[in-house]
């Protein structure tokens, strides 16, 4: 039997149906059961070697952002910045009250952030679904390779009763 019969065999015993109308990733497991391929791989190292510059920066922007140092941090800034213009420099504040030149740094601040975490989201959502995908990809290569050695067991099992059948009731 050649690799394409075996195939749509497989197909039919396995999935149900032909071998056109299967997905590709079950096309790509199926071709790896027949020929005893791995289909496990590092997905995330294999995503973390292809990021760009721009995607490195705003995973670490997004990471920076959201981490406790970042917020004490940005607290200690802005009470500082509200002690020295309140109390430090009363006579000649660089931004009085209401703060006009706090407000526009932190609104360029959210400006610029916002967007740059959206970013880091979006290429981790679709790192998230890369990772089902393979995910699932592993998980049908296994429920098959099971599927397969239940069958074997099963000939095995009904060729040892018919061997034990045989050695009760000689001929």
């Amino acid at each position: 039997m050649d690799e394409k019969e075996r195939l749509s065999d497989l197909a039919t015993r396995i999935l149900g149906r032909s071998i056109e109308t299967a997905s590709e990733i079950e096309r790509r497991v199926l071709r790896a059961v027949t020929k005893r391929l791995h289909v496990a791989r590092q997905v995330r190292r294999e995503m973390e070697e292809r990021l760009t510059l721009g995607e490195r920066l705003a995973d670490w922007i997004a990471a920076w952002g959201g981490s406790w140092s970042f917020l004490i941090m940005f607290f200690v800034f802005l009470f500082g910045w509200i002690g020295l213009n309140t109390w430090v420099l009363v006579s000649r504040p660089f931004d009085a009250y209401p703060y006009i030149l706090l407000n526009l740094v932190l609104s360029t601040l959210a400006a610029v952030q916002a967007p740059v975490i959206l970013m880091s989201q979006n290429r981790q959502a679709a790192n998230d679904r890369m990772e089902a995908a393979h995910d699932y990809e592993v998980n049908l290569k296994a429920e098959i390779e099971i599927l397969q050695l239940h069958e074997k067991v099963d000939r095995l099992t009904r060729l040892v009763e018919e061997l034990g059948a045989g050695k009760r009731h000689p001929a």
